[in-house]
């Protein structure tokens, strides 16, 4: 919660840190990174993004956390109340330890895209922890590889389990399995009727033609839908 610890958001965004993490990475083998783990997520979260014919943006993400979360249910709504305080440590020395009023560490990371200041996408992937490395390669589908929108979401993706595994989605080369095999991963393959890598939806602002662009993933249920 950054209302109880003093993060450094402008130096984790500089180019300067993003230069110092990156020559800590050795391309010829895998680094075992540290224990990281929020546990697994499950099916109990759902993600919507929004846009009024005003360019007003909702990005949305709501989930119960763990399997029917806290078990209790607003009289006379049906709506479960999620058990995210799971997620505090009970070690008075840890970061993350539980305190009145304070939000535990969680993936919950609805996201948006501004440039110059101005609204240009709305978008969120769900998936546990799947949710930063789906965003990040979601976003590098677009920037980087110039895939439209529906590609950007459909992309084979890649997730870090923990540890020195990683899962692989079909439609990713046994080439590249290979390479990451040989720099020291343990490649991970598992029934491709699970959903392993999320789902993602996105809005975007095409501003030079004042049109909005929707996709939604081929993973899950949804739908892209205009007014």
């Amino acid at each position: 919660d950054p209302e109880f610890a003093d993060i450094p958001v402008g130096r984790l965004l500089s180019k300067d840190y993003g230069k110092m993490i990156r020559e800590r990475i050795d391309r010829n083998k895998a680094n075992p990174p540290a224990d990281l783990s929020l546990g697994q997520g499950g099916s109990e979260t759902v993600y919507l993004t929004a846009v009024d014919k005003d360019r007003n943006a909702v990005s949305f993400i709501s989930s119960l956390f763990l399997g029917f979360g806290s078990g209790m249910v607003v009289d006379g709504t049906g709506i479960i109340l999620q058990n995210r305080g799971k997620s505090f440590s009970l070690d008075p020395s840890h970061f993350n330890r539980l305190e009145p009023h304070k939000r535990p560490m969680h993936t919950i990371i609805p996201g948006m895209v501004f440039k110059d200041g101005q609204f240009l996408m709305s978008f969120g992937v769900m998936g546990g922890d799947m949710q930063p490395q789906g965003h990040v390669q979601f976003l590098t589908n677009l920037i980087d590889f110039k895939m439209n929108l529906q590609e950007a979401v459909d992309r084979p993706r890649i997730r870090h389990v923990g540890g020195m595994e990683v899962y692989i989605e079909d439609g990713i080369s046994e080439k590249t399995r290979g390479v990451l095999k040989d720099r020291g991963h343990r490649v991970l393959s598992m029934d491709a009727s699970v959903n392993q890598v999320g789902g993602g939806q996105a809005i975007y602002f095409d501003r030079d033609r004042n049109i909005l662009l929707g996709a939604s993933d081929r993973r899950k249920d949804g739908c892209a839908i205009g007014y």
